[in-house]
């Protein structure tokens, strides 16, 4: 089987994280504040904390702002949900906003179509919306960077504060600019199918100090700045990351360019072995885009069945996935707001098209041609 995703581990890597076993000191160490200290200075932030996970992040950094509750918060369906469920867990309200059919990530277009429709007054499923959108929980999907110009003079002239959701983007550049830097504060997430891996993790980016301070005390169950033991100024959480997730992040951080680098051979090869198959539409990376860090491989199907060319690859021995499925058509979104289908079209139209490669920093080019092969036999027997 050719796996969907698998994790760049070197023997530096394993020794790294067998040291901090030998030390003893497992959790709350040097290598936790090392390891946010050199993320911030790799994308050109002032502060960075790490966490347990992304989700932990986008939550922390809902918490800092004091998100209220029934805030109205702007945010993809097409993404992965948890950019959508730590809006619930503030008790908000998140407001879909569909994407641009291209790259697959919202607009200027679409962000101010939604604000108008909010502004207005419509019905989100059976829940009625109306009022001035406050947040912007914006995605840069598949590590590809929003057009951030357009989307910040939007937000910025309807006063609406930007979160940067760069969990799939880490090193990816917007007119020279690295994502995670273009909102009040940024998120980057480390589960073992990214561009780099702590097993579990992520991190907040920032230039506020205050929002920096705030992450890193309920990061630890809300504890002062001199982490006195036992004494807890606020309300926190156990989002802790460990020493050993910690030192492992730190050892793939030495590599990261070369991992990119690989990884971006890896879908230049795609791109020209797919390039001329007329049902196939390949991902697209915009000219205001300097560096692209890809997270996945993600093609579209022009024509062809993807469930069944899904199912065929799979039995071939080609792991691959729809990417995504929509939020606001999710089961429990569903049962929240009540039946949503229509109305986001561009993202429930090309959801059903997705279909994402097995992809991963050292993945061989014959790896990739086998799972070529068998793409151009499942729409031959089964498309």
């Amino acid at each position: 089987m050719i796996p969907l995703s698998r994790p760049d581990i070197t023997e530096e890597d394993i020794e790294k994280v067998v040291k901090v076993l030998k030390s003893g000191r497992l959790s709350l160490g040097d290598h936790t504040r090392k390891f946010g200290e050199v993320v911030a200075q790799y994308v050109g932030a002032r502060y960075g904390w790490p966490v347990s996970s992304g989700t932990a992040a986008l939550h922390l950094i809902l918490e800092s702002l004091d998100v209220k509750e029934g805030a109205l918060v702007l945010v993809p369906s097409f993404t992965f949900i948890a950019s959508v469920n730590v809006i619930l867990m503030k008790r908000a309200v998140p407001v879909f906003v569909d994407v641009d059919r291209r790259t697959l990530n919202v607009s200027s277009e679409t962000l101010e179509h939604a604000i108008e429709r909010c502004l207005k007054g419509f019905k989100q499923g059976d829940v009625h919306i109306k009022g001035v959108p406050r947040f912007f929980m914006a995605v840069d999907v598949f590590g590809h960077p929003l057009d951030w110009d357009g989307v910040l003079e939007v937000c910025s002239r309807y006063g609406i504060t930007v979160i940067e959701d760069s969990c799939e983007a880490l090193g990816s550049e917007y007119k020279g600019k690295k994502t995670g830097t273009f909102g009040v504060a940024g998120a980057f997430a480390f589960y073992p199918n990214k561009q780099i891996t702590t097993g579990e993790g992520g991190v907040v980016v920032t230039d506020s100090e205050q929002i920096f301070k705030l992450v890193k005390s309920m990061s630890n169950q809300g504890r002062g700045e001199d982490e006195k033991w036992l004494y807890h100024v606020r309300f926190g959480y156990n989002y802790r990351i460990d020493e050993m997730s910690a030192a492992l992040g730190l050892s793939q951080m030495r590599r990261i360019d070369r991992i990119l680098e690989k990884r971006s051979e890896a879908a230049d090869r795609y791109s020209k072995m797919l390039k001329d198959l007329p049902w196939v539409q390949v991902p697209v990376v915009e000219e205001y885009v300097t560096r692209m860090s890809w997270f996945v491989y993600v093609i579209r199907l022009n024509g062809p069945d993807r469930d069944r060319v899904m199912k065929y690859m799979e039995e071939k021995g080609a792991q691959v996935r729809n990417y995504f499925h929509p939020v606001h058509l999710q089961p429990f979104y569903e049962k929240t707001f009540g039946n949503m289908k229509g109305l986001l079209p561009v993202t429930e139209e090309e959801s059903e098209r997705t279909l994402a490669l097995p992809f991963f920093t050292n993945i061989s080019p014959k790896e990739q041609e086998r799972v070529v092969e068998v793409l151009k036999e499942a729409v031959e027997r089964v498309g």
